[in-house]
């Protein structure tokens, strides 16, 4: 499997050459996407912006989720992840987004959420897909692995297109 960068310079070529804009929201990567995009010589011909709201509160304040979905499904779910991948493009330029929310550890498992538990949101063509997965590994390989994962799902939705 290609690395971070590698998958972000491809998803660039995609998104350039489809003349869309990409945002991403993210929470247990803290930035890492946004990192490995920003990488890409060019990537502000496609990319527009990154949100990072890792706590409960700030997913509420920057992408408008309401406190009380984040209280019913919990911030690592599904539905939390499909939230922050459409408010991702309600608050931005974006055509496309991306998000992530998850448990990185080494603490945080929650009874069916153990840690590696990692929640993704793709909204590609307007439709929005969601999927959640169990990392392995310690806490800086969760967080690689969720940003490999994501850029290569992204990849393949956009050549899907």
């Amino acid at each position: 499997m290609l690395n971070a960068i590698e998958l972000a310079i491809q998803v660039g070529e995609e998104l350039k050459s489809r003349k869309l804009l990409l945002a991403v929201a993210e929470s247990c990567t803290g930035g890492g996407i946004a990192y490995a995009v920003t990488e890409v010589a060019g990537s502000s011909e496609w990319f527009d912006c990154g949100f990072v709201s890792y706590s409960n509160s700030s997913k509420t304040e920057l992408l408008d989720i309401s406190a009380a979905l984040i209280a019913q499904h919990g911030a690592v779910s599904e539905e939390i992840a499909a939230a922050m991948a459409e408010s991702a493009i309600a608050n931005s330029e974006a055509h496309v987004s991306l998000s992530t929310t998850g448990i990185a550890g080494p603490t945080g498992a929650v009874p069916g959420k153990p840690v590696g538990t990692v929640c993704f949101g793709w909204k590609v063509g307007g439709v929005t897909h969601t999927e959640r997965r169990i990392f392995s590994g310690d806490r800086r390989a969760v967080r690689e692995q969720t940003i490999v994962y994501a850029l290569d799902r992204l990849l393949r939705y956009l050549r899907e297109m």
